[in-house]
C-alpha cells in the first residue's frame, strides 16, 4: 500500500518548484537568455521538480508491489500501466528523464532556448502528474 503521506509531501515539493518555475518564466525570452542566474535557478527547480516526480513513481511502484524499476522511465511506465497516470502523459514525462539527466550531469548540453520554449508545456505535464498521483494516493481527498 502506498505511503500517502510520503507521496503527498513529495508532491507538495514538486508543486512548490512548479510555482517557482512559473514565477521565473516571466518577461521575455531574450531577458531570460541574458540572465545566467535565472537560467541556473530555472534549471535547478526544473531538475528538482522532475526528480520529485520520478521519486514518487518509484515509491508507488515499490509500495504497490509492482516491481522495482531498473530505470526512472520504467517507473513511469509502471504508473501508466496500472492506471495511475494516463499512458500519453507517462510517455511525455519519460522524455523529461533525459532532460533531468542533462541538467544533473552535463549542464553544458542543456539548451536554455529550448527550456524557455518548452517550459509551459512541461509545467502543465508535471502538474497533471501531480494531480493524478494525488488522487491515487489519497482518493478521499478528491
Amino acid at each position: 500500500m502506498t505511503d500517502a503521506v510520503l507521496v503527498l509531501r513529495k508532491l507538495a515539493r514538486l508543486r512548490d518548484h512548479l510555482a517557482r518555475l512559473g514565477r521565473r518564466r516571466q518577461g521575455t525570452r531574450e531577458e531570460f537568455l541574458s540572465d545566467v542566474d535565472r537560467q541556473d535557478a530555472v534549471a535547478l527547480s526544473l531538475m528538482v521538480a522532475i526528480q520529485e516526480a520520478l521519486d514518487v513513481a518509484l515509491h508507488i511502484a515499490s509500495d504497490e508491489g509492482w516491481g522495482l524499476p531498473a530505470t526512472y522511465a520504467e517507473g513511469l511506465e509502471l504508473l501508466a500501466g496500472h492506471g495511475v497516470v494516463d499512458p500519453a502523459l507517462g510517455e511525455r514525462l519519460r522524455a523529461m528523464v533525459a532532460l533531468r539527466n542533462r541538467i544533473a550531469h552535463g549542464y553544458a548540453s542543456v539548451e536554455m532556448e529550448r527550456i524557455w520554449d518548452e517550459l509551459p508545456e512541461g509545467l502543465a505535464q508535471l502538474a497533471a502528474f501531480s494531480t493524478a498521483v494525488a488522487r491515487f494516493a489519497d482518493p478521499d481527498a478528491s
